[in-house]
């Protein structure tokens, strides 16, 4: 079969429709993740307020009213991302996190990169840079200093 997909390609395209149920009301703020070891899905997550708690709108999200810039100031912020959200939902239901690999289609912040080393994940493959002034290789570094 010519189509089918490799198993990147296959987990990404999970991710891309995981990433649509964001809560994010931020224009291009969407994220989708998805947690895989052994080839499956142990957990996926996408970034929003965290479960029970009411939706930002254009008109409560702070950092649209306070008119922050993208990757600043994060801790302004009601969402959880999409990549905690799939180390919190692995915890939860008791899935193993070392030596994962996550599916991401933003690429991690530091915050979220430091958290997914401390789980043990192993190998991160993002769709998209991180937008903004948010980047830095930082996170990079520790997973490639892990292998």
């Amino acid at each position: 079969m010519t189509d089918r997909p490799d198993w990147d390609h296959y987990f990404m395209q999970i991710a891309q429709v995981v990433e649509k149920r964001g809560t994010c009301v931020r224009p291009g703020r969407k994220v989708g993740a998805v947690l895989t070891a052994d080839r499956r899905i142990i957990a996926t997550g996408y970034n929003g307020v965290a479960s029970g708690l009411p939706h930002c709108t254009p008109e409560t999200c702070q950092r649209t009213v306070l008119n922050i810039p993208s990757g600043e100031r994060m801790e302004l912020c009601r969402a959880i991302h999409a990549e905690i959200n799939c180390l919190l939902q692995a915890a939860r239901y008791g899935a193993r996190t070392a030596g994962s690999t996550l599916y991401v289609t933003v690429y991690p912040c530091s915050a979220c990169m430091r958290a997914l080393y401390q789980a043990g994940v192993v190998r991160v493959v993002y769709d998209r840079p991180y937008p903004g002034q948010g980047y830095d290789d930082f996170g990079e570094r520790m997973i490639i200093e892990r292998r």
